[in-house]
């Protein structure tokens, strides 16, 4: 099978036997959650998680749609992750591979892990921070990162991680919200082949005025030269290169808040996600156990996200360290200093689950498989996907050329407010179909709606996707602000459903199909069109590497399809003239689609405009289609992307 025609033939993929001998998931668990909800989820909690004082209530569900999990139960989130492995005579395992961009690494044993996490908490308590005080984490992708969340877990102090992509202006906004009397920093990072400086965004968001920011901790990672503030200031190698490597880690309410992690809206300031340390923590070593198969005394688990995600948080440092498992953590970036570097690193450490996105997977797809194939990817064995919907085509892709054509790909929807995997096939277990996040995971609800609130049965129709129980990982709120919290999630269909915000479908199997954002189901003449279909469509077409898809508003059809399109690499039909690869792919979205999908306007585009998380700022090419002001860029990692975008936008083909 050609790379051209992985797309075109429909294919199913059953369990691999062998594979599902050993899978951590079983069929059985459907069936033992559907009979009792509660009792499944007590028995998980009890398996993966050590309770230093157990719980005598599974859910306290009377203040909906505020939830209480394990209720009386006491733990201490740290200590699963870190002392109870030690204990175990594990302390000897690797927990984290690291490698820097520049080619520096570090190997991490729990003993070694625990031992810097005690010393950052003794460091931080003698700056004065105690239990229910917020910190504020600003940091590259290096193993402090997670030494200083699993520190302010093991004092009860939540952690509020801002993203290192993140402006002065957000970090202030996040610091202010959160009340944060410590910010953890680093004079920088490297990104690209080069120093990025982290410090003068903090110092910049803190010179705003008022501030609840006692202290500062600057770890020194670039060696560039950094501004310190006397008094407030403190090197992190001064403060806890000495400290006591003995710190008792006390019991938390299973309720305790564990962390706070901002996510912004296209207006309105930024939503404080909160979770809190039982039923997060149960929720994350279950899913990294029965969906990633995480086998922690074999596996190389490697989970590409930035910890100042949620899928960071779930699955770099809490998930996988509650198991024991080796995971690596890579700084860098797919393409620094060359573009095989990702699997380059797998054939180094022999990774055997990887965990990465859609753009990342399609990105690498552009480049072109025989870059991967220069590397030894054997030892892979499962691979994720995570942050949006996967075309099949990408996922057919990542299968054959990543997965050795037997990897199963498990294509994962959850979101920061979920805390954890909701809704994914499970390795062994489930028959995979390209494209789909399938069925919710055992011990999960789910339903599509209508728009009158009822549930839809019949297969294509497009809904809104709702959760229909509590789950232990939900969040418990938008930190100060209780209403906005019951206004966002609960009231588009009253409170029995929590609105997860996104479009979705079921296929003649049942299957779940996300569509993306609401927002990004457009309404085209009556229709309801997704743009992640659209865009399937269009990278379909054996010509295009990316695509992009925005409704803009239209006089006769109400909203018209605008689509932004990256063609592969040494393409044909890459030239001045795209007008005929234009028509051929709105032609090519009317035959896979309908005539109704086919795009008003087709924009040739040398990039797309991204985060630094990867993920596409749609809202941005929406600005560009209705030719309005441009919202805030300063999120992009290339700024300059949406002037090239704007200024070439008349050049478009439309009809």
């Amino acid at each position: 099978m050609t790379e051209e025609s992985l797309s075109q033939e429909h294919r199913t993929f059953q369990p691999d036997p062998a594979f599902a001998a050993r899978a951590n998931g079983t069929a059985d668990m459907y069936t033992e959650a559907d009979a009792d909800f509660e009792a499944f989820w007590a028995k998980q909690a009890r398996h993966y998680v050590t309770w230093a004082k157990d719980f005598d209530q599974t859910l306290d569900w009377s203040g909906a749609p505020f939830a209480k999990w394990f209720v009386g139960g006491e733990l201490n989130v740290a200590y699963n992750c870190l002392d109870r492995h030690v204990e175990n005579g594990l302390g000897d395992r690797v927990a984290i591979h690291f490698e820097g961009e520049p080619g520096d690494t570090r190997t991490l044993t729990y003993a070694d892990l625990h031992r810097e996490v005690c010393k950052a908490a003794n460091a931080f308590e003698a700056l004065g921070l105690k239990k229910g005080d917020t910190v504020a984490i600003y940091l590259p992708m290096i193993p402090e990162a997670a030494i200083a969340m699993l520190a302010c877990a093991r004092i009860g102090a939540p952690h509020s991680v801002v993203f290192g992509g993140f402006s002065a202006e957000a970090l202030h906004t996040r610091i202010l919200d959160a009340d944060s009397k410590l910010v953890i920093t680093a004079d920088g990072g490297f990104r690209r082949g080069a120093p990025s400086a982290l410090k003068p965004a903090v110092d910049a968001a803190l010179e705003h005025g008022e501030h609840p920011v006692q202290k500062v901790v600057v770890i020194q990672r670039t060696k560039q030269e950094t501004a310190m503030v006397e008094g407030r200031d403190v090197w992190w190698h001064d403060i806890v290169d000495g400290a006591s490597e003995e710190h008792t880690a006390q019991p938390h309410d299973s309720e305790h808040p564990l962390f706070i992690l901002y996510t912004s809206g296209t207006t309105g300031k930024p939503k404080g996600i909160f979770h809190t340390s039982g039923g997060y923590l149960t929720q994350v070593a279950y899913t990294n156990s029965v969906v990633h198969d995480v086998h922690p005394d074999s596996d190389v688990f490697w989970c590409t996200a930035d910890v100042g995600w949620v899928t960071g948080h779930s699955y770099i440092v809490y998930g996988p360290l509650a198991n024991g498992a080796t995971q690596l953590m890579y700084e860098g970036t797919p393409d620094t200093p060359h573009q095989g570097r990702w699997w380059e690193l797998i054939q180094k450490y022999q990774v055997s689950v990887l965990y990465t996105a859609p753009t990342a997977i399609r990105t690498c797809m552009k480049w072109g498989h025989e870059i991967p194939m220069k590397f030894d990817l054997s030892s892979l064995r499962l691979l994720g996907s995570v942050g949006e919907p996967i075309n099949p085509e990408a996922w057919l892709w990542y299968r054959k050329y990543i997965g050795g054509d037997k990897a199963p790909i498990v294509d994962t929807w959850w979101q920061t407010e979920t805390g954890a995997i909701m809704i994914s096939p499970l390795p062994g277990v489930t028959t995979l179909e390209p494209g789909s996040a399938q069925k919710p995971i055992p011990g999960v609800s789910a339903e599509i709606l209508d728009d009158e609130g009822q549930p839809l049965t019949e297969a294509e129709k497009v809904g809104y996707l709702v959760l229909t129980k509590p789950w232990p990982a939900m969040l418990r709120g938008i930190w100060g602000d209780p209403e906005r919290y019951k206004e966002t999630y609960w009231s588009r269909f009253g409170e029995k459903y929590y609105f997860a915000g996104d479009g979705a479908k079921y296929d003649k199997d049942g299957n779940i199909w996300l569509l993306g954002r609401v927002d990004d189901v457009m309404n085209v003449s009556g229709h309801r069109l997704s743009t992640t279909e659209i865009e399937s469509a269009l990278v379909s077409h054996p010509h295009v590497a990316e695509a992009a898809v925005v409704g803009a508003s239209d006089e006769t059809t109400g909203q018209a399809v605008c689509a932004f399109v990256i063609l592969r690499l040494g393409g044909e039909h890459q030239t001045d003239d795209n007008e005929d690869i234009i028509t051929e792919l709105r032609n090519h979205v009317a035959k896979e689609i309908g005539p109704i999908a086919k795009p008003r306007q087709i924009m040739i585009v040398p990039e797309l405009p991204k985060t630094r998380s990867g993920k596409i700022m749609r809202r941005l090419l929406k600005d560009v289609a209705e030719n309005r002001e441009m919202g805030d860029v300063t999120t992009l990692t290339d700024s300059s992307v949406m002037s090239l975008i704007k200024s070439g936008m008349a050049s478009g083909a439309t009809e």
